[in-house]
């Protein structure tokens, strides 16, 4: 299913009395968050499991318990669908906590076939998709912490290759990076932004709108490869995010964003310093040099003389290259497993869309028909 029960801030009752029992959850019931922003990824629901019980319904949060007409399993699935999402963005309520209307829920309007026997079979093949869905999740996230597992060990120096012992230096940043301030004098077009998840991507494809000034001449100009610093901090990057340019050949940045590459004369392998910034490297560093309540509309004021003295702890080039090769092969693990659990939600998103409308129904076996003599 599209959520979980949390269970890390549970409060744990001896024993349920008899004025809760009308709260008590049962298997299979749906439980809906209503203070929470519905978005096109959909809500946050979750169908109770044997694991989850006993527990209660608490405020603010809806429980979904079917008629006799439909099945509990197939309520479950209408939960997960588009129709259902879209519904609930046309009617959720703008406030300081967007919430949804439990008379919205009430309200809802969907087509299930009157047998219920045709609603459990249904149930049952999207449920397939849902176990395929779950594992592929775990195998994600096992993945995701065998590679920060691997950052902080190899990047911190304490794993190494072979039987030899890394030799680590400590220059300053500006020993191995050279700052770049190049203006955007040729014209580019491609305005930039940071994403924590997709690293330098077009405005237009981020936000499918630009929201850069008309005129781009004061932009720094990146070129593929270059390496550019936003300093706004974001969830998972406390002291903001820094991403190499690798999506596009060039592209214009915000004169707010802090932008530099690989001195030329120096030998530095770029997707060992890629993983290095990834991993948070240099958050302690960063948060020592920004000034004291200085966040202005979300910046940290980290001066650009003070990061270029920044202390980098980082091994000779041919470690660097080893290390580099070791992520990236965790990396490349992690997005093919995440591209499978992309793709098995689109081949359920599909399915429903044709299994929960009436596009296809499914011939189930005649009750009454005698079997063959052999």
């Amino acid at each position: 299913m599209q959520g979980y029960v949390r269970w890390e801030d549970a409060v744990h009752y001896p024993g349920v009395s008899t004025k809760l029992e009308r709260f008590t959850l049962r298997h299979g019931d749906v439980v809906i968050a209503l203070d929470r922003p519905v978005t096109k990824a959909g809500l946050k629901c979750s169908v109770i499991s044997e694991n989850d019980l006993p527990c209660l319904l608490v405020q603010r949060v809806a429980r979904l318990r079917s008629s006799k007409e439909v099945s509990q399993q197939y309520l479950a699935q209408v939960t997960q669908t588009e129709s259902f999402t879209s519904y609930l963005l046309g009617n959720k309520t703008e406030t300081a906590v967007p919430h949804i209307s439990p008379n919205d829920l009430k309200s809802y309007a969907f087509l299930a076939p009157s047998e219920p026997a045709e609603q459990r079979r249904l149930a049952e093949i999207l449920n397939v998709w849902d176990c395929a869905i779950s594992a592929t999740e775990k195998l994600l996230a096992n993945s995701r912490r065998r590679k920060r597992d691997l950052m902080q060990g190899l990047l911190n120096g304490h794993r190494g290759f072979g039987l030899a012992k890394l030799s680590w230096a400590q220059p300053d940043f500006d020993e191995v990076f050279q700052r770049i301030t190049r203006k955007n004098a040729v014209g580019d077009q491609n305005v930039l932004t940071i994403s924590g998840q997709h690293g330098l991507i077009s405005q237009r494809e981020f936000f499918n709108k630009s929201v850069a000034s008309e005129n781009l001449q004061g932009y720094t100009l990146l070129e593929k490869g270059d390496f550019a610093y936003n300093k706004s901090y974001s969830a998972g990057y406390p002291v903001g995010a820094i991403k190499p340019l690798l999506a596009h050949k060039s592209g214009v940045v915000s004169s707010l964003y802090i932008c530099f590459r690989i001195r030329p004369d120096v030998e530095a392998d770029a997707d060992f310093f890629r993983h290095y910034f990834e991993a948070g490297m240099l958050n302690d560093a960063i948060t020592g040099i920004a000034q004291e309540g200085a966040r202005n509309h979300g910046l940290l004021n980290v001066s650009v003389k003070d990061f270029f003295k920044l202390k980098l702890r980082v091994p000779e080039i041919d470690s660097q290259r080893q290390i580099a090769a070791v992520l990236n092969t965790a990396e490349s693990e992690e997005r093919c497993i995440g591209q499978q659990l992309a793709t098995l939600k689109q081949e359920k998103r599909v399915l429903m869309a044709d299994l929960l409308t009436g596009k296809r129904r499914l011939q189930l076996p005649d009750a009454t028909a005698q079997p063959k003599a052999a």
